[in-house]
């Protein structure tokens, strides 16, 4: 008997190797976010954050879209006294944050249309890869809203005041390798090569110092809001902890064996 699409689980777990494959499974709707979609998001991402064999996450959508943002017709937003800013702070807020926090880097594969909130969970990934087909819609200004799933802080940051306020004020639609030119992600790929691009690059994550590219990450996000000097000194704290840790050892025994390191720490 085959399955109705109701029947579908919202998310698709997938493994290649060292690589964790979610890809949201709500295609008729675009995959835009409900409760129950939320829920296996986030047990997923636990999962993946827990097991020592991830190395690095593909997040993806399935049919033609990315994610179209809230399902609007979510029991959550039903009524007209649904209180929006409770769903952001239960539900968008630890969901960025998760992102944001991952043990392993997280690639973003963007399929096909990344709105509203889909589009900045997008960017909270580490990498973005963009198909060229895919676009940006902050959304948000269309129904009375403001940019949320951390949007007012990853937007300025990634393409500047004047470009995010025209992005969010407006809403129009930005097309992927436009997005590409102004830094908004990080690449734009023809459609057919995208999961084939995103899977190299997540496998070369792996096989990399995951401490390191997470350090990394999180040296970047805290040097936002430091002066120079501060931010030295969090490179020399930082610097400290992996220079002790395994996979320094091996990265510098390598190098001088001339041999590929093979790095083991999460």
């Amino acid at each position: 008997m085959t399955p109705s699409p109701g029947d579908a689980p919202p998310l698709l777990v997938g493994t290649q190797g060292a690589v964790r494959v979610l890809t949201l499974n709500r295609p008729a709707a675009l995959n835009s976010f409900t409760g129950a979609m939320h829920v296996a998001l986030r047990l997923a991402l636990e999962e993946a954050a827990a097991d020592a064999n991830v190395r690095a996450l593909v997040i993806t959508g399935s049919g033609r879209a990315f994610c179209a943002g809230q399902d609007l017709n979510d029991p959550a937003l039903s009524g007209p006294d649904a209180d929006v800013g409770d769903l952001v702070e239960r539900v968008y807020k630890p969901l960025a944050l998760r992102i944001r926090s991952m043990p392993v880097p997280v690639v973003a594969a963007v399929n096909g249309v990344a709105a509203g909130a889909g589009a900045n969970f997008a960017l909270n990934c580490d990498i973005v890869l963009a198909a060229r087909s895919a676009s940006f819609v902050q959304a948000f200004s269309k129904i009375g809203l403001l940019p949320d799933c951390g949007g007012t802080w990853l937007l300025p940051r990634l393409v500047g005041r004047a470009r995010a306020l025209a992005l969010t004020l407006t809403g129009d639609k930005l097309p992927a390798d436009e997005a590409a030119r102004i830094g908004l992600v990080w690449q734009c790929v023809d459609d057919a090569l995208l999961m084939e691009t995103a899977l190299a690059l997540a496998a070369r994550l792996a096989a990399s110092s995951t401490t390191a590219l997470v350090a990394t990450r999180l040296a970047i996000d805290e040097a936002m809001d430091m002066d120079c000097e501060d931010a030295l000194s969090n490179e020399a704290r930082r610097q400290g902890v992996l220079s002790r840790a395994n996979d320094a050892r091996e990265g510098v025994a390598a190098f001088v064996e001339k041999r590929p390191a093979r790095f083991t720490d999460r």
